[in-house]
């Protein structure tokens, strides 16, 4: 049972907050932590409480981005009209901020490209200091990683090197993030990819877009036999098992071992190598969008609290 005490009148928890103004819990994590956007309140358990300025401002900051400012002159703007009660009609002037993300992902680029350890690790260091985790890996990884699969179209073997150099450095800088996931007192998520299947990159950005919405996780990684992953899920009881193929999975085939983890907790599947109809079959919820997408909409339908002895149910 969650012992936590109810937020005091009018104060929200940063999961719910995300609900309402419809922005990621790490990307309100970033504004606050980078441009000071929020003011939560602390409670002597060290947890954050937002109230309904700080929704005024990510509703405002919204806007501003709308207009096409910068994040961080949209941080600004906010602070100085809500603070200072100036007429938010005032144009804002656009940034330089987006400019420095383009030279930053070019860079980043022409690193993997060219099997730059030292290069690609530097510009990750400058995009993640400045933009975070979900905007570099939706705006700059992703794009990549996508264009690879288009250029292996034409270029065949050509491109085998750059996209195993690239999905091993960011392998390594993920996992250096996910450090100490398993931690804390959320619901837990056992994570795995099908068995053959070694594309796990997905499947820590949606562990660590989980954690970051208060979650614990277990990550088994790339490859692993459903037996293995049944076995865990009867010992951990995990609040969720989610279940990732970027390969042809053959959902009709593994259709008895999945069911037999959806019968023993609350079973989800994703990616390209398997389809809505493999969920069904397995009794299982089928994610879509990107990691960070298919985390908001998973952290959002999770109940408050649950038992720490039972498996959460997911709507």
């Amino acid at each position: 049972m969650d012992e936590s005490p109810e937020p005091p009148g009018g104060h929200i928890r940063i999961g719910e907050l995300s609900r309402r103004v419809a922005v990621s819990a790490e990307l309100l994590r970033a504004w606050e932590r980078r441009y000071g956007l929020l003011s939560p309140l602390r409670t002597t358990g060290g947890l954050r409480l937002y109230g309904a300025e700080d929704e005024r401002r990510v509703v405002r900051m919204l806007e501003h981005l709308a207009a096409g400012v910068s994040a961080a002159e949209a941080a600004r703007l906010t602070r100085r009209e809500l603070e200072e009660s100036i007429p938010t009609d005032t144009g804002p002037a656009p940034g330089g901020e987006a400019l420095a993300f383009t030279a930053a992902g070019d860079r980043l680029r022409r690193a993997f490209d060219q099997l730059d350890e030292t290069g690609a690790n530097a510009a990750l260091d400058r995009l993640l200091a400045g933009f975070g985790l979900e905007t570099v890996v939706r705006e700059a990884v992703l794009p990549y990683l996508h264009g690879l699969g288009e250029r292996w179209q034409t270029d065949g073997d050509g491109v085998i090197a750059q996209e195993h150099f690239a999905s091993a450095l960011l392998r390594g800088r993920l996992l250096g993030l996910a450090r100490g996931w398993g931690g804390g007192y959320g619901p837990m998520a056992l994570l795995a990819c099908f068995p053959g299947d070694q594309h796990d990159l997905g499947l820590i950005c949606f562990g660590l877009a989980l954690r970051g919405n208060g979650w614990r996780i277990t990550f088994l990684g790339p490859d692993t036999p459903l037996a293995t992953i049944a076995e865990t899920a009867s010992r951990l009881r995990p609040a969720l098992v989610v279940l990732t193929a970027v390969v042809r999975a053959d959902g009709a085939a593994l259709g008895d071992h999945l069911a037999a983890i959806a019968a023993d907790a609350p079973l989800a599947i994703a990616g390209d190598g398997v389809g809505e109809s493999d969920a069904v079959r397995a009794g299982a919820r089928f994610l879509t969008g990107d990691p960070f997408t298919a985390a908001a909409r998973v952290a959002a339908d999770a109940p408050a609290a649950g038992p720490p002895d039972g498996p959460r149910r997911l709507g």
